[in-house]
């Protein structure tokens, strides 16, 4: 599985966002999960399982990747709200691959 991050330039806040998904997914011991960040014009949904993006980009990822792909984060720097909703995309995961099975 891999987590994206989006922004106009692919170097300012996907990078950050990027770096803290790499944290927080290391903090709940989700080694498995590969993460990386993007630019908008690069953006297809092969690049990432889903997408983690400030308000700012929220349309014009989800209109790419749809909005089942991707994640509005009301604040990029907030480790918590990301940590938060990292979890409870990963738990959608697992239910429903659960209910695959």
């Amino acid at each position: 599985m891999k987590l994206g991050a989006c922004c106009s330039t692919g170097v300012g806040s996907s990078f950050m966002v990027d770096m803290n998904m790499q944290d927080v997914l290391k903090e709940i011991g989700k080694s498995d999960v590969e993460t990386t960040h993007i630019d908008l014009s690069g953006l297809n949904p092969s690049v990432a399982d889903h997408f983690f993006v400030g308000r700012d980009m929220y349309d014009a990822v989800a209109n790419v990747v749809g909005k089942d792909n991707v994640t509005e984060l009301n604040s990029i720097i907030d480790k918590e709200e990301l940590k938060e909703k990292i979890q409870a995309y990963l738990n959608s995961v697992d239910q429903k691959s659960e209910g695959d099975n």
